[in-house]
Order: structure tokens, then C-alpha cells, then sequence
């Protein structure tokens, strides 16, 4: 494993009752990348991050994080090592504002998140750093909104700065632009595209055009295997993945720069 390594599988294998979901995946996360796993609907994507973040134990194989085995370790203590995922993690509090759902994600930092006796004014001390967090994502302007308040698309770019106030080494980002309008999808692209300048992200993404605008590197799956491997330019020309993709997303591979 390169120290330029900073997540390794090697010949994962996940059953289900005699269904392969993850079949001998091999996947090689470099430090300082965005790091994309696409595929068709049930190619083992979510499994595979579930495997990562320890929902669910491997039948065979490896993961390995900055050289550490961490196959048999749990998931609080991945998080604690600095592998944090997104949108499962770090779900909103929705009667709470934007601000101190920014707060709450530092907290845990702090090793402070369970002192509730102590008064809201100890917490004060974290506002300049969850203000500078909320600007980082734009939200700077919505931070006495509640959470509740915010469009769809502002609440994931939420999420993402309650993420970033844990400061992972490794972000796992699951499906950050399901379910939303052409607008979100292009902001929240910019978002991941800023946030992974200066820090490591592996994404879950079924948009093609996604991954084409911010993806150093693809990992291809289908049926649980990874089929190609390598940019934008190189995994779009490939015809198995082509093939994987005809008649759902192949539109989207010829038109991503579109």
C-alpha cells in the first residue's frame, strides 16, 4: 500500500444467503482525490459503502485505511479515525437552525457533544468556526433558519458542512445529488468540486454528468464487479461500461460535457 494510499480493498466479497452483491473488488482510493463508484442500478455500490463504513461485515477480503487493517473494526470506530459518511451520519436536526446544526458536527470534535449542563454561551466559542464552515458551503446568509426551512438542495450542502465540521480525512459521499432539480445538481457539483480541493472524497453517484465535471477517477461496477477503472475520458469510451449503461444512462455518457 503507497502512502499516497489512503483507502485499499482487497478482494472484498459480500454474500447475501448465496447472492454475490460485491464479488472480489479491488479498489484503491488515492489521498487527495475525488473518487467516484458508478454503475447501474444493483452493481453493489451501496454495499460496497456499507462494507467501507462496517453496516455490514464482509464474507472475505480486506479493507485497509492509511495501512491500518480496519476489516473487523465497527463503525464509531472508523468514524473515529476519520472516515465520515455523509447523509447517513450526518442527517440534519430539523427544528434546529443551520448554525447550530454546524455546531452540534464540532462539538463531536471538541469531544464536548454530550456536556449538555453546560450553558449555550460555552458554545459561542465554536460560532466564528461554524460561520466560517456555512460560507464555505453558502449557507452563510440562511444561518438562523432552522433546518426545516431549507430547500432540498441547501439542506445536503447542510449536511455537507456538518460533515466537514467532524474535519474527516476521508469523506464517503452517498448519492449527494438524488432526487434533485437541474439547479441543485449543478450547485451541489460546485460544492463537492470546492470542498475536495484540499481533502479526500469517495462518492456513491448514478449521474454520469456528475462525476464527468468533478471525478479524478471511476470505479466502474456491474453485478458486483469493477469492469473499468481510470477518468472520465478513458472509462466513458470503454464498451463494456457502455453496454453496462445502454438504455439508462447511455444518453448521459455521450452528452456528460453537454
Amino acid at each position: 500500500m503507497s502512502s499516497n494510499t489512503i483507502l485499499e480493498t482487497r478482494n472484498l466479497i459480500k454474500e447475501f444467503k448465496g447472492f454475490v452483491a460485491v464479488n472480489d473488488v479491488n479498489l484503491s482510493v488515492q489521498r487527495g482525490q475525488i473518487h467516484a463508484l458508478i454503475g447501474p442500478n444493483g452493481a453493489g455500490k451501496t454495499t460496497v459503502f456499507n462494507l467501507l463504513t462496517k453496516f455490514l461485515i464482509p464474507t472475505k477480503g480486506q479493507i485497509l485505511f492509511n495501512g491500518h487493517d480496519i476489516t473487523g473494526e465497527k463503525p464509531s470506530q472508523v468514524a473515529r479515525r476519520g472516515i465520515v459518511r455523509s447523509f447517513q451520519i450526518s442527517a440534519t436536526f430539523p427544528n434546529l437552525t443551520v448554525m447550530e446544526n454546524v455546531r452540534i458536527g464540532l462539538q463531536r470534535a471538541t469531544g464536548v457533544s454530550l456536556h449538555f449542563w453546560r450553558s449555550e454561551r460555552s458554545l459561542n466559542q465554536l460560532n466564528d468556526k461554524a460561520m466560517a464552515l456555512l460560507d464555505q458551503v453558502d449557507l452563510g446568509s440562511m444561518a438562523d433558519l432552522t433546518a426545516v426551512e431549507l430547500p432540498y438542495g441547501r439542506k445536503r450542502a447542510l449536511e455537507i458542512a456538518t460533515t466537514l465540521a467532524m474535519d474527516p480525512e476521508l469523506m464517503l459521499l452517498d448519492e449527494p445529488t438524488q432526487g434533485m432539480g437541474h439547479e441543485d445538481v449543478d450547485r451541489v457539483t460546485q460544492l463537492i468540486k470546492k470542498v475536495g480541493a484540499n481533502r479526500t472524497i469517495l462518492m456513491v453517484e448514478h449521474n454520469m454528468s456528475v462525476v464527468s465535471k468533478i471525478a479524478d477517477t471511476i470505479s466502474v461496477l456491474q453485478r458486483g464487479q469493477v469492469i473499468a477503472e481510470g477518468p472520465y475520458e478513458v472509462v466513458s469510451k470503454n464498451p463494456q461500461v457502455l453496454e453496462a449503461y445502454m438504455g439508462t444512462a447511455d444518453n448521459q455518457l455521450e452528452g456528460a460535457h453537454g
